[in-house]
């Protein structure tokens, strides 16, 4: 089954997909109320400054998709680590050590090192074939130690060009994540990536290479991660080793709200940045009623399993079935 954003035009974006709808409709209320509760912050001079405050948030969870996309159990637990290992390896070593402030130095090694470790867990998760939760959860650990080891605590700056993508330029990541997505939607590659999370046997029964595509989602998921570490560098304008991890259960949420399939071959840009988003606005809708941290963390996990019930094959039919009687 191919995913419904692939279809062309926006009056069939969300066609056949009731969850993507709900993303949707979710993001009109939180974005009425959020405009209503704080006109200024979401005015639009300041939209830049929105999207620099999003960017991390939607290239995470553009990240975290592409491997669900493959199906089979691929999960990437590792990529949010993976953003904060990033961020103390451009801050810490090549800023701060090296006195590296060039764009073409800087922006490429981010987007390398992504690559890299994405590699590194698709070998270990697709051609080795270690269970997929088992490898990233490895990588989870040496992510996030290799980070503490670079930067113990917060520390450093970053140049001004890099500080804008946070503001007025922050369109920039999020443009490129959006035409480096175009261009997969156009190649070969994308078809048989969603044939394999749609069903791997036909597919390898058809020829299709079923673990060179997994691998290559994790490679792809490494890639976005270096564009999402880009950003929350920028946002945060020092390195920081301790803020990545927390992204990985938010992206999951947001994904799984957005109506990405955890169970793969459904879901794609689309349904993550709608799944970011709505996150992000309810968080800052949380954030405005003085609502604690500790409450957020428990409100990401409740969006969480609400959405991979309203996800669920045994439950899916039930509720929309319930909702359309009422």
């Amino acid at each position: 089954m191919i995913a419904s954003d692939s279809k062309s035009g926006l009056p069939r974006m969300y066609s056949g997909r009731r969850e993507t709808w709900l993303a949707a409709t979710l993001f009109v209320i939180l974005l009425v109320i959020n405009i209503v509760l704080n006109p200024l912050r979401f005015a639009p001079s300041n939209w830049g400054s929105v999207l620099g405050l999003a960017a991390p948030m939607l290239l995470t969870s553009l990240a975290i998709t592409i491997p669900f996309l493959a199906g089979r159990g691929s999960i990437d637990i590792s990529v949010g680590p993976l953003v904060g290992l990033v961020n103390v390896i451009l801050v810490q070593i090549l800023i701060t050590g090296s006195d590296v402030s060039s764009p073409f130095i800087i922006v490429p090694a981010a987007i390398a090192i992504g690559v890299l470790a994405g590699a590194l867990n698709g070998v270990l998760a697709a051609i080795i074939r270690i269970q997929p939760i088992v490898a990233t959860l490895g990588t989870y650990l040496i992510f996030g130690g290799l980070a503490l080891t670079i930067l113990p605590s917060p520390s450093g700056s970053v140049p001004a060009w890099l500080a804008s993508l946070a503001g007025p330029w922050s369109i920039l990541p999020v443009g490129t994540a959006v035409l480096i997505w175009i261009a997969i939607k156009r190649l070969p590659f994308y078809e048989t990536l969603m044939a394999v999370g749609s069903e791997d046997r036909a597919a390898y029964t058809a020829g299709v290479n079923v673990p060179f595509v997994r691998f290559m989602a994790y490679v792809l998921a490494g890639l976005f991660a270096g564009l999402a570490a880009l950003s929350l560098t920028a946002l945060i304008g020092s390195g920081d080793p301790m803020i990545g991890p927390g992204y990985t259960l938010i992206a999951i949420a947001a994904v799984a709200l957005g109506g990405v399939s955890l169970a793969g071959g459904v879901g794609g840009l689309t349904a993550a940045f709608l799944g970011a988003a709505d996150i992000f606005l309810l968080q800052s809708m949380l954030t405005a009623f003085n609502v604690s941290t500790f409450v957020l963390q428990a409100v990401y996990g409740a969006v969480l399993v609400l959405a991979v019930c309203l996800n669920s094959e045994q439950l899916k039919p039930l509720l929309w079935r319930k909702a359309a009687q009422s």
